[in-house]
C-alpha cells in the first residue's frame, strides 16, 4: 500500500552525496513518509519550528543521517530528549540492525513518534516516556548503551548529566551542537571529569559542506558515580 511521502528536493540528494551517502529508494521514502507525518502533525500542536519542507530535508533529515558513520560496530543507541524523534528515528531508518531508544519525557511528543513507527513498522525502536534524570536510574537503562544521541536539549554541562550515565564504560555520546561546540566544551571541563568521561573530539557534522554544525564526540571511560544525573530539574538548574 503506497503512502503519502514528502518528495527530497535535489539539493538535499546533493547534499546527501557529498556527505558519502546514496539513498535507496525505499529509504527515501520513510524519510519522507516521516517528514510527511511531521510536517502534517505540527499543523495541529507544535512539534518543529520548521514548517518548510525543503528546510526541514535539511536540518531535520540531512543533519541526523550524518551522525550515521559515527555509529560504527555500536548496537544499542538512546536518543536523549528525542522531541519529534530527531535525530533517532533517521538513524533507525537507516540502521535496522540497531536497537534504538528514543527517550522522551513529553507525552504528546512520544505519542506522535510511537505512531510514526507504527506507521513505518519500525521494529528497532522502543520508546521510553520520562526524564533522563529518572530513567538513569533505573536498572535496565544504567550504563546499558552503547551510544547515545542528543540535539538542542542543553549546554554540554548539562547535557553530560543527563547522558553519560546511561553509557557503557567504553562507549560514547554523539551530541550534535552549532558553532559554539568547543566553548561549551570548556565550560564542561568538570562535569567531564567527575561523570567519567575520557577523549573529547569535535567534528564537523556536514564535512564539505558550507555549515557550522558539528559533532562532539564524548568517549565514556569509567562509570559514573551513584549520585548522578541528581533530581530532576536540578542538573540545568544548576550545572556541573
Amino acid at each position: 500500500m503506497q503512502s503519502e511521502a514528502l518528495t527530497p528536493p535535489p539539493q538535499f540528494l546533493t547534499d546527501a552525496n557529498t556527505i558519502g551517502f546514496e539513498l535507496t529508494e525505499t529509504e527515501l521514502h520513510r524519510l519522507g513518509r516521516y517528514l510527511h507525518l511531521l510536517l502534517e502533525t505540527n499543523k495541529q500542536f507544535n512539534l518543529t519550528a520548521i514548517r518548510e519542507p525543503d528546510l526541514a530535508w535539511r536540518r531535520h533529515i540531512l543533519e541526523s543521517i550524518a551522525v550515521v558513520p559515527a555509529i560504527g560496530e555500536a548496537r544499542s543507541l538512546i536518543d536523549v530528549g528525542a522531541g519529534a524523534g530527531l535525530p533517532g528515528l533517521p538513524i533507525a531508518i537507516l540502521c535496522p540492525q540497531l536497537k534504538v531508544t528514543l527517550l522522551e519525557a513529553t507525552g504528546k511528543k512520544a505519542r506522535f513518534i510511537g505512531s510514526v513507527c507504527g506507521d513505518l513498522g519500525l521494529k528497532n525502536v522502543k520508546i521510553v516516556t520520562d526524564r533522563a534524570e529518572t530513567v538513569a536510574h533505573q536498572h535496565e537503562h544504567r550504563e546499558r548503551y552503547d551510544l547515545a544521541t542528543a540535539r538542542a536539549v542543553g549546554p554540554m554541562n548539562v547535557l553530560l548529566e543527563l547522558t553519560l550515565p546511561l553509557i557503557t564504560p567504553g562507549g560514547r555520546l554523539l551530541a550534535m551542537k552549532g558553532q559554539a561546540a568547543e566553548q561549551e566544551l570548556r565550560d564542561a571541563g568538570d562535569a567531564l571529569m567527575l561523570l567519567g568521561a575520557g577523549e573529547v573530539q569535535v567534528f564537523e557534522l556536514l564535512p564539505g559542506l558550507d555549515d557550522e554544525a558539528n559533532l562532539i564526540e564524548v568517549v565514556k571511560e569509567s562509570a559514573t558515580p551513584n549520585q548522578y544525573p541528581r533530581r530532576p530539574g536540578i542538573p540545568k538548574q544548576d550545572p556541573l
